[in-house]
């Protein structure tokens, strides 16, 4: 596809999961982003989106997905209206998910949904006649995640082809972790999981990433594996989402990234986390050139500039 056809196949596309994307598709997004960094940090004005309104619909709670769709919406000239709450919503008084798309949909182009049951990002989408992006839905998707993920990779450790991508921590509840292994293993990356065996990754996604000929490495040590990493992608263990408080308490604090740690570790490592984190990556690390943990947060508002400008015609 030529630049101009897949700027118009991205016009009013619901943004749900990034197995919905081609590989062609995800580097012109990323290219798309790269131009939008000056935007982002304010050097640059631009505000194609002047006049069009983006709903935030979060029903969990958000820091960083919350703040860079507002900013990216701000930075593109366009607006924000809201709930970041379901107390402050109508499905308190037992309005249906479906009935509320419908109403955000009357106010805004765009919305911006974050809910805590999987797959209410999909079903958003078939009530809706404008675009929804998916923000988050329980366990399941986060694919803006994923794009702001590649987007950091590709800027900071360079082609994700042959390199060594190491996953450690939540890797069962972590939905980032999910649609990012699928991305990896579609760019070529080699996928190491590390995990206690109650929080490994998932046999469907082990599966998915196998169709792309990766064979990923499972194993519940870091310290063995290290060594061998280009990229180390930390989550924090989902607490919210274990059902059972004596099977967390087994796995809390299983992982802790160091400076320790870190001396046995590639000069050129970069260290990752989708945030907030808890004790899982020591403030320490914070000093060291290896940590890109708040890079990363930043680099999701240029990523989400370049999809709502994609999506409302701000591009053309």
């Amino acid at each position: 596809m030529i630049s101009s056809e897949l700027t118009q196949s991205f016009l009013g596309r619901d943004i749900v999961s990034i197995h919905d994307f081609s590989k062609k598709e995800i580097e012109f997004i990323l290219a798309r982003a790269k131009d939008m960094v000056p935007v982002a940090r304010g050097e640059k004005h631009a505000t194609p989106l002047n006049g069009k309104i983006l709903a935030s619909l979060f029903f969990e709670p958000s820091t960083r997905t919350r703040l860079s769709f507002e900013s990216a919406m701000n930075r593109l000239g366009g607006q924000v209206i809201g709930i970041t709450e379901r107390e402050g919503s109508s499905l308190v008084k037992g309005e249906t998910l479906a009935d509320t798309i419908r109403m955000a949909e009357s106010y805004s182009d765009v919305i911006v949904l974050r809910h805590p049951q999987e797959g209410a990002a999909r079903m958003a989408a078939e009530f809706s006649e404008i675009p929804v992006i998916n923000g988050g839905d329980g366990a399941g998707q986060h694919p803006t995640q994923t794009l702001l993920d590649l987007f950091t990779i590709h800027t900071e450790a360079g082609e994700i082809k042959g390199k060594n991508i190491v996953f450690v921590g939540d890797l069962k509840y972590g939905r980032t972790v999910h649609s990012l292994a699928y991305a990896i293993a579609l760019f070529g990356g080699k996928l190491f999981f590390v995990a206690p065996d109650l929080l490994q990754m998932p046999n469907e996604v082990i599966t998915r990433v196998s169709e792309f000929g990766s064979t990923p490495i499972s194993t519940d040590s870091l310290s063995e594996i290290i060594q061998e990493a280009d990229v180390l992608y930390v989550t924090r263990i989902q607490k919210e989402r274990i059902p059972d408080e004596s099977e967390y308490k087994k796995v809390a604090g299983s992982f802790v990234v160091d400076n320790r740690l870190l001396e046995n570790a590639r000069e050129k490592l970069i260290v990752m986390h989708p945030l907030p984190r808890v004790t899982e990556i020591s403030p320490e690390v914070d000093q060291t050139g290896h940590a890109m943990y708040f890079r990363q947060a930043f680099n999701g508002v240029p990523v989400r500039m370049a999809l709502l400008s994609l999506l409302l015609g701000g591009g053309q």
